[in-house]
C-alpha cells in the first residue's frame, strides 16, 4: 500500500464515509504533478479506485490540424470538453452492475486511446485529473458532478524544469521544449491558475514536495 500524507488521506476517507461513490477532481497547471498524485491515490486504495484523465479527451491531431490548433495542443479549446463532461456525469450516476469505459492518453503516440480505462460498479473512488476542471463552460458541467476539486500548487521554476524534461523524453530537443513551454504551457498555466480560488482545497507546496523527495 502506498503511503499518503494524513492531510490527503483523511480528507478522502471522510468523503468516502459520506458517499457511495466519490468523484474527486485533481486540477492544476501542466507539469504540477497531478497525474503522479492521482496514481498514488489510486494505488493506495487499490481496486476501489480508478483514474479518469481529462487528457483522454484531447482532440485527435488530424482534427487539430484542420482547426489550425495543433501548435497549441493542450490549450482549453483543444479538448472535447462536452464529451468529457458527459462521461463525468455518467460516472457520477452509474447504472447498476454497469462497467463504464473511458479513454486514456498515450504520450508515446501522442493520441487518446478509446476504452482504455474500465470503471467497475464496485469502484468507490474516481479521481478525475486534468488542467481545466475549475474553468468555465463544459468544465463547470463536469465540476458539478464532482464532490470536491483540489488544486495542486507547485513552484513554477520546478514545474517548468519537469515539463522540459518530459517534453525532451518524448522527442523534443531542449530548445524545442523550452519554446513549447513559453508559447503553450506557460500561458495555459496562467489561465488555469486564475481559477485556483474555486478549489475546495489548495494542496500546500510542502505536501507535494514531501511526496516527491
Amino acid at each position: 500500500m502506498v503511503q499518503l500524507p494524513d492531510a490527503i488521506l483523511s480528507r478522502i476517507k471522510s468523503l468516502m464515509t459520506s458517499h457511495k461513490r466519490v468523484i474527486l477532481g485533481i486540477a492544476g497547471p501542466p507539469g504540477c504533478g497531478k497525474s503522479s498524485l492521482s496514481a498514488r491515490i489510486r494505488d493506495h486504495f487499490g481496486p476501489e479506485a480508478a483514474i479518469l484523465p481529462m487528457d483522454g479527451f484531447h482532440l485527435a491531431n488530424n482534427v487539430l490540424d484542420a482547426l489550425d490548433r495543433r501548435q497549441r495542443k493542450g490549450a482549453e479549446d483543444t479538448f472535447d470538453s462536452a464529451g468529457f463532461a458527459a462521461l463525468v456525469q455518467r460516472v457520477a450516476q452509474p447504472g447498476e452492475d454497469q462497467t463504464i469505459y473511458a479513454p486514456d492518453f498515450d504520450r508515446e503516440v501522442d493520441a487518446a486511446i478509446a476504452g482504455a480505462i474500465a470503471i467497475a460498479p464496485s469502484c468507490r473512488l474516481v479521481i478525475v485529473e486534468g488542467n481545466y476542471l475549475l474553468c468555465d463552460g463544459h468544465w463547470q458541467v463536469a465540476r458539478r458532478n464532482m464532490h470536491q476539486v483540489w488544486y495542486v500548487d507547485v513552484d513554477d521554476a520546478a514545474r517548468n524544469m519537469w515539463l522540459a524534461a518530459r517534453h525532451v523524453s518524448f522527442g523534443r530537443t531542449q530548445s524545442e521544449a523550452e519554446a513549447w513551454i513559453a508559447q503553450t504551457d506557460a500561458p495555459n498555466a496562467r489561465f488555469i491558475e486564475s481559477f485556483k480560488s474555486r478549489a475546495e482545497w489548495v494542496i500546500p507546496r510542502s505536501i507535494m514536495e514531501a511526496l516527491y523527495q
